[in-house]
């Protein structure tokens, strides 16, 4: 049986826009991808709602993606999808785009280092609506936020590239919903399950 870990942030955990409860088993895109796969494939979720990837989160080691991604990890994983990164750019952190890079590596050596035979896909965060300014997430990113979230694409592919990762880009699949500005609709989790279905066959096959 092939293993796959699914390490992410509230668009991992399955996180409904503008209601904050979790999509159920027959909608969110981990749960659709191992539906997809079938029983010859194990998908962990490991989805954490308000997870940073490198900055240390005041929620506590759990909400800290550095710090507990060894938790989950051991050397049975086939793959490792890195899904974070969108929560370190609110605006009481305020990293730099090189902290962001720096920090993505930073994963991706713990995961190399646990688990050196695993195939890695590092995913850029769709970017941030502007509708983010008038929800409850208004309090927590800024316009400089969404301007920082326009680069992830460009710093994950050339991270993933910098590192032997492979990488996978939510920004040219889905949108966030206008809802929020942050999250995904069932639709998003949808595509989002089917396009990693066909990569992640790539990637073992």
């Amino acid at each position: 049986m092939k293993k796959i870990l699914c390490f992410g942030d509230s668009n991992t955990w399955g996180y409904i826009p503008n209601l904050g409860v979790r999509y159920d088993e027959n909608t969110r895109w981990t749960s659709i991808l191992q539906n997809l796969l079938g029983k010859n494939y194990e998908i962990v979720e490991a989805g954490c709602c308000n997870r940073t990837c490198f900055i240390d989160n005041p929620d506590g080691i759990e909400q800290t993606g550095y710090k507990v991604l060894p938790k989950y990890l051991d050397n049975t994983f086939d793959i490792v999808i890195l899904a974070l990164g969108i929560n370190d750019i609110q605006k009481f952190f305020n990293p730099s785009l090189i902290d962001i890079k720096k920090g993505i590596e930073n994963l991706i050596n713990i995961t190399k280092n646990i688990c050196p035979r695993a195939k890695i896909i590092v995913i850029s965060p769709a970017r941030l609506s502007n509708s983010i300014k008038s929800d409850y997430f208004k309090n927590q990113f800024d316009d400089i936020s969404i301007e920082k979230s326009t680069h992830f694409s460009e710093i994950y592919k050339k991270t993933a590239e910098d590192n032997n990762c492979l990488f996978f880009d939510w920004d040219k699949i889905v949108e966030v919903s206008l809802l929020d500005g942050l999250h995904f609709s069932k639709e998003s989790h949808y595509k989002i399950a089917h396009k990693l279905y066909d990569f992640c066959l790539a990637c073992i096959n």
